[in-house]
């Protein structure tokens, strides 16, 4: 199955469940109950109060965001679920920082955590540029269930893709 890769860092025998989960028809229903409700974060202006309002509440010193938004064009299949983009530039003789933060939209019809998970690792990345031990450690801080949340989403696209081309 090629929609399988989701879950190419994992362990063979989590491989092995999904994959018996998803050809039995049971991981449709295991997420369902387990998320049952897409949040309401729908717009934009939405999302931009939704970062701000957990990067207010967890990383306080870091600058503010230039950008929120939801992005239609980025490639699930590419790893892509959120993409964070920093720059400095010299503007007169102040340094000028600009951070935006772009989220898959295919996130507005999931559950409130896979966002929130989403949201977490992009907002970590303003602290830690690597996908290190600070880096996760920094997303369980926000999340306490970050890793759960991790899989279930990729369980989640994984999910789709199956159903979409059954």
């Amino acid at each position: 199955m090629n929609s399988i890769n989701y879950l190419a860092g994992y362990p063979e025998h989590i491989q092995q469940q999904a994959t018996g989960l998803l050809q039995s028809g049971r991981l449709s229903s295991y997420l369902a109950e387990k998320y049952p409700a897409v949040h309401q974060v729908q717009s934009d202006k939405a999302l931009y109060g939704y970062v701000n309002e957990l990067k207010n509440n967890y990383m306080r010193n870091t600058p503010s965001l230039s950008q929120v938004r939801y992005d239609s064009k980025l490639n699930v299949i590419k790893q892509a679920l959120g993409m964070h983009t920093f720059a400095s530039r010299v503007q007169g003789n102040k340094l000028k920082a600009h951070n935006s933060i772009s989220i898959a939209a295919l996130f507005k019809q999931a559950p409130e955590a896979f966002l929130r998970m989403i949201v977490v690792h992009e907002l970590a990345h303003f602290k830690e540029k690597d996908h290190n031990k600070a880096f996760y450690k920094l997303c369980q801080h926000m999340e306490p269930a970050y890793h759960q949340l991790e899989l279930d989403t990729r369980l989640w696209l994984l999910c789709r893709d199956y159903t979409a081309t059954a």
